[in-house]
């Protein structure tokens, strides 16, 4: 029987990603109190195969119980039993926006700041995100991405890092996107912008593609851009780090900047150390304020 044990951050996705293990095959229960949890292992095991995976939330609406997770799961290991861990992470600032949206209170500050309730949370389950197996930053995940990263280690059985890549374009007069990793300004290379009848279209198109990459600067500085990061990625698993969004920046967001983050994007696609997506923050902006 392959045993998961999902847990995590109040707000990072953990009855979504319940939803999902169930869709591909998993028997769920959330919030199973703790003292249930080491007979509940029992019971799954003598059901004649009938129980082939089985996912079990747990978090921090334990409560107190949650300091006796630690040694029910030693005792379910002593025994011999196979599990992982699944913890499931956003950052504190997409937390508190998570909750002022759905405008419910954290289980752990029912009456006081949100920010407060995340601490406690974070203190209170960082022995399990220590020995998770898996731990995946939903901070810029779309649901179908943390679907796509769930089938990948659960259904696909590929080797799982733990580690989630968002190449990012950006303008630089929007602003530096605040949760980067990494910043590379690309305003050195020339500018469609000025060329006759290329204003309009984005580095999605393959005019504005083909007059960026007719530069030997833009090769070269995908070459040593890739080298980098190819050198940087196993370094940052090792490390533990599970984000990592790599932002290119031009003057507005909308040429030079999408044109490489997306060629950036194909030399990194391909591989199953890591997740990886696209974005480009803005895009459309110039469009949408008339210029």
């Amino acid at each position: 029987m392959k045993f998961v044990i999902l847990t995590g951050m109040s707000g990072a996705g953990k009855s979504t990603a319940l939803k999902m293990m169930e869709d591909i095959g998993f028997y769920c229960v959330d919030n199973l109190p703790i003292p249930l949890l080491e007979k509940f292992v029992e019971l799954s095991e003598i059901q004649n195969g009938e129980l082939q995976k089985v996912a079990l939330g747990i978090d921090a609406r334990s409560g107190q119980a949650l300091e006796e997770l630690r040694e029910v799961l030693e005792r379910i290991e002593a025994k011999g039993e196979d599990f992982e861990i699944l913890f499931l992470d956003a950052d504190d600032g997409i937390l508190v926006k998570r909750y002022k949206e759905t405008r419910r209170s954290h289980p752990l500050a029912p009456n006081e700041r949100v920010d407060k309730g995340i601490a406690l949370e974070r203190e209170r389950l960082a022995f399990l995100k220590k020995r998770a197996d898996y731990i995946l930053d939903t901070s810029q995940l779309l649901t179908r991405e943390l679907k796509a990263e769930i089938e990948k280690i659960f259904l696909k059985n590929q080797d799982y890092k733990n580690l989630f890549i968002t190449v990012l374009s950006f303008g630089f007069k929007y602003g530096i996107p605040v949760d980067s990793d990494l910043v590379f300004d690309v305003r050195f290379l020339p500018n469609p912008f000025y060329v006759e009848g290329l204003r309009a279209k984005t580095g999605n198109d393959i005019e504005i593609q083909d007059y960026v990459l007719q530069f030997k600067e833009a090769h070269v500085f995908l070459e040593k851009l890739t080298d980098m990061v190819e050198f940087l990625i196993p370094n940052y698993i090792a490390e533990g780090k599970n984000q990592l969004v790599i932002s290119i920046g031009c003057t507005g967001g909308k040429h030079r900047s999408v044109t490489l983050a997306n060629e950036l994007h194909k030399r990194l696609s391909g591989k199953t150390e890591y997740g990886l997506k696209i974005e480009h923050r803005d895009i459309g902006k110039d469009a949408l304020r008339g210029k």
